[in-house]
């Protein structure tokens, strides 16, 4: 971790802490999510009461983490706690970002309450991801990301991906900061970013508080990244690597995915993507974050239904991989009938892939297509009723942006 004061004539530069910077949220999208009718085979229904379906099945404990997912600058003696309702905690595990330690807590002999042991670092991102189950044995499952506040006059710059890890050619450098940037040039001037093969690679401004760095075109399989930050007499390297070519295209039209790798064709997949009430984005998207299950709700992206109750809420949804942070996955689809992969598009707004409950045959298409994936990997998505693409800074889909475009937004050119 590296942090920064600010200069003694107020300009203000960054900070690096290595880790990941996307966190857990439920569904969403434009682009919503959860595709299909009923886990009975049944033709498909009406969005609405495959909602409900869906819902009939799901855990009756609730988690509840505190500090709340998207926390900044929690104090490092604050209390971390989980609990639980109407259900009883089986696991609880709370690691930090950057190294990947895990962090040491307590959980209750009756299951109902778990905390942390002892105080936070400073400056540092965690993750915390809860596990329980209610009387009935149904599983439930929540996850939070916080981050710590930083010194006194201090901020801090969250790189992603992790230093000597291996992704896709489809992951930028993205750079966030814990707080507005003013003098971005003086920010960008002092990370710089190269890749052995000899791409050139620009700075982009998404926001105040994120920078994006990407070539022309996609990396060049099998090179590597390096991302060098020089700030204030501080030296920091970031490396990562750059794995095999794999680009998936989702055609909605057809309700088929083609996954080429390294310019060749290896599996076609029927799917279900977002039906005309809900379509999913067309677009260039890259895939942040992969989950073996995780929870969606429709309330979290405010799909309700006329009482308040949420759209749908699926506690563990498998093979979950994040297209954008406003919630659009592609994912594993136990619910719906074997008819509609390849045939209808159903869902909220994700794309699904035929599953079984508990994504435990790993012969189905999800688990497939799971396993042989890898975070920076790119997903497209062609022929949608949603004639929008998720803008540049909704995940990690920056090459929506054209390229003249994307240079004119960088300020050191």
């Amino acid at each position: 971790m590296i942090t920064v004061r600010k200069r003694r004539t107020g300009l203000v530069t960054a900070a690096g802490v290595l880790g990941g910077v996307l966190a857990v949220t439920a569904l969403g999208g434009t682009s919503n999510a959860a595709t299909g009718p009923d886990d009975a085979g049944n033709p498909p229904q009406p969005q609405a009461q495959a909602g409900r379906t869906v819902a009939q099945d799901a855990s009756d404990a609730r988690i509840r983490i505190t500090p709340g997912h998207g926390a900044h600058k929690v104090g490092i003696g604050d209390p971390v706690q989980v609990t639980v309702g109407n259900g009883k905690l089986t696991k609880v595990t709370m690691t930090a970002v950057a190294t990947g330690a895990e962090i040491r807590g307590t959980l209750s002999p009756d299951g109902t309450f778990w905390k942390l042991d002892g105080r936070l670092e400073r400056a540092t991102k965690y993750q915390i991801a809860a596990e329980a189950v209610d009387t009935e044995g149904r599983p439930a499952t929540e996850n939070a990301t916080i981050t710590t506040v930083s010194p006194a006059n201090n901020f801090i710059g969250h790189v992603s991906p992790l230093n000597g890890s291996t992704v896709g050619v489809g992951m930028p450098v993205s750079v966030n900061f814990d707080t507005a940037i003013s003098d971005k040039a003086a920010v960008e001037s002092e990370i710089q970013v190269s890749s052995s093969s000899g791409q050139r690679v620009v700075g982009h401004w998404l926001n105040d508080g994120r920078l994006d760095f990407r070539p022309e075109h996609y990396w060049k399989p099998g090179s590597t990244v390096t991302v060098q930050l020089s700030l204030d007499g501080v030296r920091k390297t970031v490396t990562f690597k750059i794995g095999r070519s794999q680009i998936s295209t989702v055609d909605a039209a057809t309700k088929k995915m083609t996954v080429v790798r390294n310019g060749k064709t290896i599996k076609t997949i029927p799917i279900s993507s977002g039906s005309s009430e809900h379509p999913t984005y067309n677009g260039q998207m890259v895939v942040s974050e992969k989950f073996r299950h995780i929870r969606m709700n429709g309330a979290s992206v405010g799909l309700t239904e006329k009482d308040g109750k949420p759209s749908y809420n699926i506690e563990a949804v498998p093979h979950a991989m994040r297209l954008t942070d406003s919630g659009t996955f592609i994912h594993g689809n136990y619910w719906g009938a074997d008819s509609v992969f390849g045939s209808a598009n159903t869902s909220h707004g994700c794309v699904g892939l035929k599953d079984v409950r508990g994504g435990t045959d790993g012969k189905q298409p999800a688990a497939w297509f799971f396993d042989n994936s890898m975070i920076g990997d790119v997903v497209i998505v062609k022929n949608s009723e949603d004639k929008a693409t998720p803008a540049p800074d909704n995940g990690l889909s920056d090459w929506n942006m054209p390229w003249s475009e994307w240079v004119a937004g960088s300020t050191t050119r």
